[in-house]
């Protein structure tokens, strides 16, 4: 057996030294009393704070919510088998949330137990399968909806016009009864027409985003009997896009109504631009696309029609029809773009993701 020469020994130790710093995992070294001994490049990144200001700090102070009992690391260092444990949600002192893998393992360094704790972050792909799924979904009941307006259009059409020629029979106070009939049948034509959504294509222009929002907010500010404050946040660097300014219109402005009509008096919107990188809109990657995002600090969307949101006929008020926000999901997927909703008590945001007309038709 061909024995390690002083180079390869010294290669090892580079390896060694230097792989973890490259590692996309996060490592985390805690020592028998389980506080921070080391951690990669990685860990600071998911941790949001340097090494410098980890060192030596108890893990179990890192978290608001400790992903690991401290039971069972100490459990760790006596027995020394490792566990997993997927899908595990991480909450920090600012309240903001990571899921992640965790993976925890003993080591000894320098004739001392040790704990090495990797985390591995699996927000995208979740949040890519939760989309997934979710666009599926509104998929089929739109065309479900679609189904049925249909058929429940053609018969009104007959009615209507049955109850037209009726009507030439009748006297004029027999006319009454007719004339409610076509009231009705024109009542719910239009309500089948909404649920239809749009069915002509996107006219597509290239102009500046700013337009359609401009447009919006003196739109709803023209009549604000609540007095609410409307914020403009744009950045002027975004180049022109190639939309079409009235789809794009009604898009935003179902949305800023519906927070208008959930809102309290006094209450914010944000009106919202910026540039993005390397976004996943509808399960492929665009490299750069222009983030729309409407902000209001409401009550929030309750959670259990958070997933459901877009559906046809869903709606988080008693009144509500449920069309708007679905129409306005068609809009922008006509745009090629992506419509999503975060919410929460005193924060709601609404995100539209558009590509740049020459990434319309890339992926990376």
């Amino acid at each position: 057996m061909s024995s390690i020469s002083n180079r390869d020994r010294q290669l090892k130790l580079s390896y060694q030294q230097k792989l973890p710093n490259q590692m996309v995992t996060a490592l985390v070294v805690l020592d028998s009393q389980l506080t921070i001994k080391y951690v990669n490049p990685a860990a600071e990144a998911l941790l949001v704070k340097s090494f410098n200001k980890l060192y030596d700090l108890p893990i179990t102070t890192v978290f608001y919510n400790s992903p690991i009992k401290k039971e069972r690391l100490e459990q760790l260092l006596t027995s020394g088998q490792e566990f997993s444990d997927s899908d595990v949600t991480i909450e920090f002192f600012d309240h903001s949330r990571i899921t992640v893998e965790i993976t925890a393992s003993s080591v000894e360094f320098s004739k001392q137990p040790h704990i090495i704790l990797e985390f591995k972050q699996i927000d995208q792909q979740k949040q890519m399968s939760i989309e997934a799924f979710q666009h599926q979904q509104w998929e089929s009941s739109r065309d479900l909806i679609r189904g049925l307006a249909h058929e429940i259009k053609n018969p009104l059409g007959g009615l209507r016009g049955a109850a037209q020629l009726l009507s030439k029979e009748l006297t004029q106070e027999q006319q009454e009864y007719t004339e409610m009939i076509i009231e009705q049948a024109d009542r719910l034509t239009n309500l089948v027409d909404k649920l239809l959504g749009p069915n002509q294509l996107p006219q597509m222009a290239k102009q500046n985003i700013h337009i359609v929002l401009e447009k919006v907010f003196k739109l709803i500010n023209f009549n604000n009997p609540k007095n609410i404050k409307f914020i403009r946040d744009y950045d002027p660097s975004i180049p022109e896009i190639s939309f079409d300014q009235d789809k794009l219109q009604q898009a935003v402005l179902n949305i800023v109504n519906n927070a208008v009509q959930i809102i309290d008096e006094g209450c914010k919107i944000t009106l919202k631009t910026r540039a993005a990188s390397n976004k996943t809109i509808n399960g492929r990657r665009v490299k750069l696309c222009v983030q729309i995002s409407i902000i209001d600090n409401g009550p929030g969307i309750p959670k259990k029609i958070q997933d459901t949101l877009f559906y046809p006929m869903v709606s988080a008020r008693d009144n509500g029809t449920g069309l708007g926000l679905s129409i306005s999901q068609t809009l922008v997927q006509q745009h090629k773009g992506k419509l999503s909703c975060y919410s929460r008590p005193g924060h709601t945001e609404f995100l539209i993701l558009l590509p740049l007309q020459e990434e319309n038709n890339n992926e990376c």
